[in-house]
């Protein structure tokens, strides 16, 4: 089960500033950590963008989902983390494996120095870089991150393992290439225009995320419909004699709707004109996570 979410390179236009600017990208990446969101993926939406575009949302993501363990090594100093300092900790649960050969918890770690024989030094937050054996089948390089399996503290047993590195990846996709991949689950357009997310509608969309799902999101003052050219009317959810008699039925039209499978309004009857991108996360990764 993969979950995704797609956020626009416009996400910050409407920020004042910088410091602002990283504040609310901070609360994105914690709305990642907090659903275990497996990919956070920026999208381009070049005509909505201001000041900050796709370069700065995606490497203040990236660095806001390393661990603080590895930031300095990983990322050293640069003009986008200029106010990094306002992040709010992400807190991130360490996963932790099952069975006797899966016993241990997974972190990230870097690889330091790449010595003879196999072994390098890695630096996975503990007092020092440790030195491990890189497993037959990988080749890592200086600077690469890798998925280290601790299975005991005192004293210290550690292993690379060939796994996905834990916690949330971000990347850089167009929309329609995100919404292709094989792992896409259900494609979910999360937009005020959508069908009104209800308990009954849930249940039965519960099970089909289970699966796994990608969530695309707009961005301040600039929906998905406008992002992708596409009318409100076009995606908006059948009423009255209009209504499809099965409960099920995705709202559809004539019109391209990029690739999704469902366009939902998860916050019904909104008491706020205007709901931020960051609190439409919580509000979408919410019921998409109950069981």
């Amino acid at each position: 089960m993969t979950r995704t979410v797609l956020v626009p390179s416009s996400l910050v236009r409407e920020s004042r500033d910088k410091r602002e600017a990283t504040r609310k990208l901070g609360y994105v990446a914690r709305a990642a950590t907090i659903f275990r969101v497996d990919r956070l993926v920026v999208y381009p939406d070049r005509d909505g963008e201001r000041r900050w575009g796709g370069g700065f949302v995606r490497t203040v993501l990236a660095y806001a989902a390393t661990p603080p363990y590895l930031r300095k090594d990983a990322w050293g100093r640069r003009d986008e983390l200029e106010y990094v300092g306002v992040l709010p900790p992400l807190r991130a649960v360490t996963e932790t494996g099952s069975g006797s050969d899966d016993s241990g918890s997974l972190r990230q770690g870097i690889v330091t120095e790449v010595g003879p024989d196999g072994r390098v030094r890695v630096n996975c937050g503990m007092q020092h870089p440790i030195s491990l054996n890189v497993p037959p089948e990988m080749v890592v390089e200086e600077g690469e991150r890798v998925t280290i399996r601790v299975s005991s503290r005192e004293p210290l047993r550690a292993r690379i393992v060939d796994a996905p590195v834990p916690g949330v990846s971000v990347r850089e996709a167009e929309l329609a290439t995100a919404l292709s991949w094989p792992d896409a689950g259900v494609r979910i357009a999360a937009s005020r225009h959508g069908e009104p997310l209800s308990v009954a509608r849930l249940g039965e969309l519960a099970p089909r995320v289970r699966d796994g799902f990608t969530a695309t999101f707009g961005a301040p003052e600039r929906g998905l419909p406008e992002i992708l050219g596409v009318t409100p009317e076009s995606v908006s959810a059948p009423t009255g004699d209009d209504a499809s008699d099965d409960a099920t039925a995705t709202p559809r039209s004539d019109e391209p709707t990029d690739g999704f499978d469902l366009w939902l309004n998860t916050v019904p009857h909104q008491g706020s004109e205007v709901i931020r991108t960051e609190e439409a996360l919580f509000a979408t990764l919410s019921p998409l996570n109950l069981e």
